[in-house]
């Protein structure tokens, strides 16, 4: 059966040949069923988007903004220079511009610029920025390539889940569930994001993806086939509650698919995934204040713990952990692990001296845990302790610190209403059905990702993992930096009633029910300044820096003859690292250093600049990338001997931005 989103289909269609046409249908149906090996589906054409934001110009394809059709057309020509009126081609006519919105299927070339729409400086100065970008995922990635090749630490997505009732676009439609070819519309899809996607990973980054049973099968596999199956993590079970929408069993979990970039470049670095055993926090606490009391009284201060052991409640966390704790003459709190202790192996049996009475000690009937040469040294590294006067007092030592940590369960209860009920308390009100829950994403942020991770989620829909990995820095004093990609896209059923209004997307009315503009933004500013969008007091908020942005889309020629700086630089200030301030104009000097970056205007000036740059690099801020502005690959060759050697360098604009792409030459050298 022939589809009209896929290539094949569309090739066969254009044979004139009746009987032929068939054949080959028939032949191609035949092969599709005997496909049966590997992750199996049609890449239908390359989508299509409506780009509000796209100036209208000669040799771009557009349709009505109003949707009053589905015809597309490519602009001729304008009927003067004021551009006010397009001539299209076929049947098209004139059109007044205003009426008209700019149609992109991915694989054209766009040239993406930022907008700054609100900016919330709240943390200290050199703190990083978060930053979230409103535009189109597939093209914000493409300019994450450029600024952010191999830089990301861990990419958490939460994709359409696809089940037929998530309204999710493909080729500017919603897709249902009565779409046959549906899944193979959403591995299509993500197929796109995820390749770009792997390029922004570090070689030790991490993919964290959320799915539900609809799409998981066929997610795993497409992963297996982007990532490598040896690169697989884990597929962890979030089980959330009761779900209602089953006839038969109410499967209350979802899931969250784990790769990495290069699983051996994990292991090499000895990665564990480990979160703190419930309790632990309190213990700790409690310690310090009885060391406090009665150190170095060893004895009282144990003592004086087993009591307020013997205090807590049964519902207490601290219940979990043995009783049996001590101090170290140091103050060091330590449990018993005894029990905790490796399995003694049979046969390791040697004579172990007591070091007070020299006196063996009891072993046990398997024997010791460790050879006597690793026993002795551990010994000799303080890992093993001896307590009292008595021949069978061997303890292992293990500080509550060291040793509180257990390595993450592939299966966690969380109930989802949670995150429905934090983000009522955000607002004030219910306007976003199904957030993701920023208390899971922290947990696994914390576990997965060091502290000064760059995290990426290009789904970002109500703006949760922008918050998570805020309140996780002011949980633990991280410097972790969050990159959010969102659009402004309205869910299918508000989608309908708005038309049925005379309402259409570019419309002011449309727009201000988007997800970015009616949730993310009003949440990520509420989340860091404490006050709501009507004036009320939500919390104190958050020691954090942040910035919003609307994805634009520029003219070639404009840029390079450089008058679209200002559109350009977030791009350069985002592949310096965000931090402190960015140069937003052409200084007069001709050239403009900042403790992150530096951009050369004026080729004239390179002495002048490489001046600079060099006595920062002898000092204390060495920039991290230096942008140079020269047609010429002579001169661009020219500047890169005068400057400083290991500091990335980039050449701009000829051929600026290409396929997406800023086309930069050169590297660190």
């Amino acid at each position: 059966m022939a589809n009209e989103t896929n290539v094949l289909d569309q090739l066969i269609g254009r044979i004139e040949g009746e009987a032929l046409r068939d054949r080959i249908a028939r032949e191609v149906d035949l092969l599709r069923g005997s496909r049966r090996f590997g992750m199996v589906f049609d890449r239908h054409l390359p989508e299509s988007v409506r780009l509000t934001e796209h100036p209208i110009r000669k040799g771009i394809r557009v349709a009505l903004r109003d949707e009053s059709s589905a015809d597309t057309w490519t602009v001729e020509r304008f009927t003067d220079r004021t551009r006010e009126v397009a001539v299209l081609s076929g049947d098209g006519g004139e059109r007044l511009v205003s009426d008209l919105i700019v149609i992109r299927e991915f694989g054209e070339p766009i040239y993406p610029g930022l907008r700054s729409v609100e900016r919330i400086a709240n943390g200290p100065v050199d703190a990083p920025w978060h930053s979230v970008i409103n535009g189109e995922n597939f093209h914000a990635l493409q300019a994450l390539r450029s600024t952010h090749r191999e830089k990301v630490d861990l990419i958490y997505i939460d994709p359409p889940y696809n089940t037929g009732n998530d309204g999710w676009i493909y080729n500017d439609r919603y897709v249902d569930q009565n779409d046959r070819a549906k899944s193979s519309k959403w591995l299509s899809f993500l197929e796109r994001r995820l390749l770009i996607a792997k390029d922004l990973l570090k070689r030790t980054g991490v993919i964290v993806v959320a799915i539900g049973d609809e799409e998981h099968h066929r997610l795993r596999m497409l992963l297996d086939q982007i990532f490598g199956d040896a690169n697989f993590i884990s597929d962890v079970v979030w089980q959330g509650g009761r779900k209602n929408d089953s006839r038969y069993v109410s499967n209350g979990a979802d899931y969250m698919l784990i790769y990495a970039r290069d699983e051996s470049a994990l292991a090499a670095r000895e990665i564990r995934w480990r979160e703190e055993k419930p309790g632990v926090h309190e213990v700790l606490e409690q310690g310090h204040l009885v060391w406090g009391e009665h150190g170095p009284n060893e004895e009282a201060a144990t003592a004086a713990m087993r009591a307020w052991f013997n205090s807590q409640s049964k519902d207490s966390p601290v219940q979990a952990l043995s009783r049996n704790i001590y101090f170290l003459p140091d103050g060091t709190l330590c449990g018993d692990a005894d029990t905790r202790s490796p399995s003694p192996r049979p046969n390791l049996r040697y004579e172990l001296l007591h070091p007070i009475t020299r006196k063996p000690c009891r072993m046990h009937p398997n024997g010791w845990a460790y050879s006597e040469e690793k026993m002795h040294q551990m010994i000799a590294e303080g890992r093993i302790i001896f307590r009292g006067s008595h021949n069978d007092y061997v303890r292992f030592k293990r500080p509550l610190e060291s040793s509180s940590g257990s390595v993450a369960p592939s299966v966690f209860d969380r109930q989802r209403i949670h995150s429905g009920r934090h983000l009522e308390g955000v607002f004030g009100d219910k306007r976003f059905p199904f957030p993701k829950d920023h208390g899971v994403l922290m947990r696994w942020f914390r576990l997965a990702a060091p502290e000064d991770a760059i995290i990426l989620d290009f789904f970002g829909g109500s703006g949760t993992t922008a918050e998570a990995v805020m309140q996780l820095n002011a949980e633990d004093g991280g410097t972790r930096q969050a990159i959010l990609v969102t659009n402004n896209e309205i869910g299918a059923t508000e989608a309908k009633k708005l038309r049925k209004a005379g309402l259409h997307p570019g419309d002011p009315e449309w727009e201000s029910r988007g997800v970015f503009e009616y949730v993310c933004r009003p949440r990520i500013s509420t989340v860091v300044t404490g006050t709501r969008p009507d004036g009320s007091t939500y919390s104190e908020g958050l020691e954090a820096n942040v910035e919003m942005f609307d994805l634009t889309y520029l003219d070639p020629g404009m840029v390079r003859r450089g008058h679209e700086f200002e559109s350009v630089a977030p791009l350069f200030w985002l592949e310096a690292g965000a931090r402190g301030e960015r140069i937003e104009e052409v200084p007069e000097q001709g050239w403009a250093l900042t403790d992150s970056y530096g951009v050369l205007f004026d080729f004239d000036m390179l002495n002048a600049f490489a001046a600079a740059v060099t006595v920062a690099a002898t000092g204390d801020r060495t920039p991290l990338a230096l942008f140079i502005i020269t047609d010429s690959p002579a001169e661009y060759q020219q500047a890169v001997k005068r400057l400083p050697a290991g500091i990335e360098t980039v050449q701009l604009y000829e051929d600026y931005l290409s396929n997406y792409t800023i086309n930069t030459v050169g590297g660190a050298r």
